[in-house]
């Protein structure tokens, strides 16, 4: 008789409780329980035949002693304990009624992804802080076609308005034009604490000061390993090319084309059932890209994104 050595995945549902400001609740684990006094996101087992969200709002009722009003899938991570092999299923819970209460005899702590304050993290949720520290929303440069003056003027006048995230993509620009002007992108950007992707050279964005470079969905497939840049994501469109983006632990993901746009008239699109297949159980961040508006963003977070990317709607 064949004995399996395959290990049993247990699948936990892990709520990402965020208030207004940002802000998202950690729980120390009490006496008792593997890893006690590590802190983490607060969640717990799905049982047999139930659903992750349905899990998700019984362990906050159990747990917490809150009532889940709103809450959107976000990543899925599988992650090896020596006790246990766990699959993660995080959602971020943006609206709930109570007051979280220790119910199980937890410390709580509410935190901020660039400054946490408690220390150990469980394993596990270390790396989900990095994800957590992107904003919702991504602009798409398109200097080119407004002219470099006219953006840069849009540019400070959207990150005034809180735009956060600036790709910037000027694929026909040549590369002394494209260097002077991501150099100045990510001054201005610099200055209210705005990250900058570019899209293309990686050593072009490490001579320009931006903070990573974004691989386009051609340049990813031929990337073997992550480049040596603090930040980087891809332009995915098939699940090949996001698994690839996962496997080389990249940021996040842009992917599209969701919706038809006005630049590629009958262009295939995924549709929004098809980012919601493509981010079932996906470990990066995703944004989605392609007829995006500002109000498209919570219907992104439905379908299991992190957020939308805008070429027009964010200038």
């Amino acid at each position: 008789m064949s004995v399996s050595t395959e290990t049993k995945i247990t699948d936990v549902a892990v709520a990402i409780i965020t208030r207004p400001d940002g802000s998202f609740l950690l729980a120390r684990r009490p006496a008792g329980k593997p890893y006690a006094g590590y802190w983490e996101f607060p969640g717990g087992k799905v049982e047999p035949n139930e659903r992750v969200a349905d899990a998700l709002a019984r362990e906050a009722k159990e747990e917490l002693g809150i009532d889940v009003i709103s809450a959107y899938p976000w990543v899925t991570q599988v992650f090896t304990y020596p006790h246990a092999k766990v699959k993660l299923h995080f959602y971020r819970v943006t609206a709930w009624q109570g007051e979280p209460h220790p119910h199980e005899g937890q410390e709580f702590s509410w935190e901020r992804a660039e400054s946490v304050r408690v220390e150990p993290l469980l394993p596990a949720n270390g790396p989900i802080l990095r994800g957590l520290s992107l904003p919702p929303v991504m602009g798409v440069s398109q200097a080119a076609g407004m002219g470099v003056e006219l953006f840069l003027a849009k540019l400070d006048a959207a990150l005034q308005r809180g735009l956060r995230l600036i790709q910037l993509r000027e694929k026909q620009m040549p590369g002394h034009e494209l260097l002077a002007l991501a150099r100045r992108v990510a001054e201005v950007a610099h200055t209210h604490g705005a990250r900058v992707m570019l899209n293309g050279d990686i050593e072009l964005a490490k001579q320009s000061g931006v903070d990573g470079v974004h691989l386009s969905a051609q340049r990813l497939m031929r990337t073997e390993r992550r480049p040596d840049v603090a930040w980087c994501g891809a332009s995915c469109h098939t699940r090949q090319e996001m698994d690839h983006a996962a496997q080389l632990q990249l940021d996040y993901v842009v992917l599209g084309t969701v919706l038809p746009t006005a630049s590629h008239p009958g262009e295939q699109t995924l549709g929004w059932e098809g980012v919601r297949a493509l981010a079932q159980d996906y470990p990066l961040p995703i944004y989605t890209i392609g007829g995006m508006r500002p109000e498209a963003l919570e219907t992104a977070w439905r379908h299991g994104a992190h957020g939308i990317a805008m070429l027009r709607g964010a200038w």
